[in-house]
């Protein structure tokens, strides 16, 4: 292909002018390109194109492969080729496999797998699964093996389970069985549960059943209550019922809103509503702060 015109010798000089031009964007083009495949070559990428490394690429291309299959291996991951590590590396997965089956032993990871462990660690395995299954049988855990329970520790886990199902009913929490519970433990959630009632209704939270409260705590309920409304009203709420305002409450939140109101047209900051103000504090609204009719 012809570059540059034979006929025109003004163009073959502006040809010859960008001709280092052309060459260096071309390239910068290739080394860009070179680099791109070196990058996915590291990286094992299918676009990785091998007959197009030098020979310190190819090096520093088979050093991170090797980095990589070390590094799967250690982290147990299927893609480790155990035949291309080296000696020393062979070793130090060896020691890392082994530990990190002991430790899943250990904590009752499904991957553990017994028969790889010596007999000083499976011992230790037997007082950690032991140690477990009770502590899970002592928490209600559904892995739980009942079976495989002493009878000391079958007294345990139900003075534990009876003490949980107890602290449950308390607290309202949990799964509280109420019909295994002692007499006195009965006589404390009841009040427990009382006391909770009470602390519902007067906080306004869901779970109140005004048909319990004595009368004292159907006042201060009744008057929390009635507070919470004025505090509603106040501050613009969509909580707020003016229904249940007493004439007393309904004239204080209308003085405040009055004077609010006459403030916002005054300072000409805020809403205001110039049909609600006085004769007398219309006039000292300046006219810059009137607000155009609506």
């Amino acid at each position: 292909m012809r570059i540059c015109p034979r006929r025109n010798i003004g163009a073959q000089i502006a040809c010859i002018a960008l001709w280092p031009v052309l060459l260096i964007a071309q390239s910068g083009d290739r080394a860009s390109k070179l680099a791109q495949n070196l990058s996915a070559c590291k990286n094992d990428w299918a676009s990785c194109d091998r007959s197009k490394l030098t020979q310190t690429e190819s090096a520093e291309v088979a050093v991170t492969s090797h980095q990589r299959e070390v590094s799967n291996c250690r982290n147990n991951f299927n893609s480790c080729d155990h035949s291309k590590l080296t000696g020393p590396e062979a070793a130090a997965w060896a020691v890392a496999d082994h530990q990190r089956n002991v430790s899943d032993c250990n904590d009752g990871i499904a991957t553990c797998n017994p028969s790889r462990l010596t007999p000083s660690e499976a011992r230790a395995w037997s007082v950690a699964a032991k140690q477990r299954n009770v502590a899970e049988c002592k928490e209600g855990a559904g892995s739980c093996n009942h079976a495989k329970l002493t009878q000391a520790e079958a007294g345990e886990v139900a003075v534990a389970r009876r003490q949980s199902n107890f602290s449950d009913c308390k607290d309202g929490i949990g799964l509280c069985d109420h019909s295994k519970l002692t007499p006195s433990e009965t006589n404390e959630v009841t009040a427990a549960e009382h006391k909770r009632n009470a602390q519902n209704c007067e906080n306004g939270w869901d779970e109140c059943d005004h048909s319990k409260l004595t009368p004292s705590e159907a006042g201060q309920t009744s008057a929390a209550e009635r507070q919470r409304n004025i505090s509603a009203c106040k501050s613009g709420q969509q909580g707020c019922d003016y229904a249940k305002l007493d004439p007393s409450e309904a004239k204080m939140l209308a003085d405040a809103e009055h004077k609010r109101n006459y403030t916002a047209c005054l300072n000409g900051y805020g809403y205001c509503d110039p049909s609600r103000l006085t004769a007398e504090e219309g006039k000292a609204i300046p006219a810059g702060h009137k607000l155009p009719p609506r």
